[in-house]
């Protein structure tokens, strides 16, 4: 490695606990989200508690119990921003030191920009290269636009993190102060597949052709969908988020990438969230790329590609076919994330397709997926304008071009048996058709 940029790290070098102590009264700090989320630094953030006020924290899908989420006597010192809600979240929006932040991916750091900026940025790299350079190896979705612009720029080096090419390198001179904590990397590592999760798989499957460009999103049931998309030929990935569902069908010939018009031969998203197995697969893989959410999840970027499948799932779709993905009730539980983008994109492309994919039932079957009317206070994240399949274990319900009184009886037949009745009685009652 060059001396002077051994130097120059050197002198820029500090502990977590001195880069906390640089905040004041007012601070904006944005900071890397799903696995970008730099652990020494999050560990070390409670510490300003009593000493500065009206800090504001905007940070995105956190899997560690850190406790500046759960002590209430930093109400009023820290206050926490988040494009996603997951389980800590929730958590600390219970106790008032979190608000949701909504907007598609694709627009966030845009419109968070457009009014505020961040008078400090963390994020998280691989070790430094021999050229100087960091790299922003598991997330870009909004993160670079915030380094950009922020007054200090906070890089923690963990020497377990991958590196992976594409728009996510910061050079040393553009790094005011540099933290090293080696942790490992989050790892989300689905439950076994269920049979309900495997016909949604096969059914959703059912609508991909050879040469489809395909987006998924985590979980067990898109992690089902890309089981059986391993019979396929020349898949292609243009997607938000790289998962192990799509690093496996790569490695089984499913995906080639070869019929891309964009980032041809490659695999393109905005970031990574996955297991172990996935975190070395990425790992100075040529193949993989990522891009910033703002050109990943444009819709009219991704209309570019040719059958541009977009698999999503929800919480609720009701009968005339709009879908409820990140609230139940007033309760904000996840996020629109880039569903909207993804959809509307694929809406666009030539032989693309808007898939929402949902287990018939939730709570133990006691409840159905499928419903008359949303309950108030509940999100439409994608509207009925913009689905053009719904697919449970019980088959496929088509959208497109369909009139409500289409819709409606298509819906009710994917729907469980047991609210069957049910639903048919509401619509009379509601005259939806």
């Amino acid at each position: 490695m060059d001396n002077e940029f051994t130097k120059e790290y050197m002198s820029k070098l500090r502990t977590c606990d001195e880069v906390v102590g640089l905040i004041r009264d007012g601070e904006f700090i944005s900071a890397g989200q799903f696995a970008g989320n730099p652990h020494g630094l999050f560990s070390s953030l409670h510490k300003i508690k009593g000493r500065a006020k009206d800090v504001t924290f905007q940070c995105s899908a956190i899997f560690e119990d850190y406790p500046f989420l759960s002590d209430e006597e930093l109400v009023g010192t820290l206050f926490c921003e988040s494009f996603f809600y997951g389980a800590k979240e929730r958590k600390a929006h219970t106790i008032g030191l979190m608000s949701f932040m909504p907007g598609g991916l694709s627009l966030v750091a845009a419109k968070k920009l457009s009014y505020q900026k961040p008078t400090m940025f963390w994020g998280m790299s691989s070790p430094m290269d021999a050229h100087g350079n960091f790299n922003i190896g598991l997330s870009i979705a909004y993160e670079m636009e915030m380094l950009e612009v922020a007054d200090i720029v906070v890089i923690e080096v963990n020497d377990q993190a991958p590196r992976v090419f594409g728009d996510n390198t910061v050079a040393i001179r553009d790094v005011d102060f540099i933290v090293e904590h080696s942790h490992h990397i989050p790892t989300l590592n689905p439950s076994a597949i269920t049979e309900v999760e495997d016909a949604i798989g096969a059914n959703v499957a059912s609508l991909v052709e050879d040469g489809a460009t395909i987006q998924l999103g985590i979980g067990n049931i898109p992690d089902a969908v890309g089981r059986h998309l391993l019979g396929k030929k020349d898949l292609n990935i243009h997607t938000e988020l790289i998962t192990d569902s799509m690093a496996e069908l790569y490695r089984q010939g499913a995906v080639t990438n070869k019929g891309k018009h964009l980032w041809k031969n490659k695999i393109v998203g905005t970031f990574i969230m996955g297991s172990r197995e996935l975190y070395e697969f990425v790992d100075d893989n040529p193949i993989v790329e990522l891009k910033r959410g703002c050109t990943v999840n444009n819709p009219f970027v991704i209309s570019l590609n040719d059958s541009q499948c977009s698999i999503n799932t929800a919480i609720s779709v009701d009968l005339t076919g709009a879908v409820a993905s990140e609230s139940i009730g007033h309760t904000q539980y996840s996020a629109t994330g880039g569903q909207f983008e993804t959809a509307y994109g694929a809406q666009y492309s030539k032989g693309g397709k808007s898939i929402i994919a949902l287990r018939s039932t939730a709570k133990s079957g006691t409840v159905s997926t499928i419903v008359p009317r949303f309950d108030m206070g509940t999100v439409t994240t994608l509207g009925r304008n913009d689905v053009d399949f719904v697919v449970t274990e019980y088959g496929v319900a088509a959208m497109r071009g369909r009139a409500i009184r289409d819709r409606v009886p298509a819906l009710i037949g994917i729907a469980h048996p047991d609210f069957r009745d049910g639903l048919r009685a509401a619509s009379e009652e509601l005259r939806i058709w």
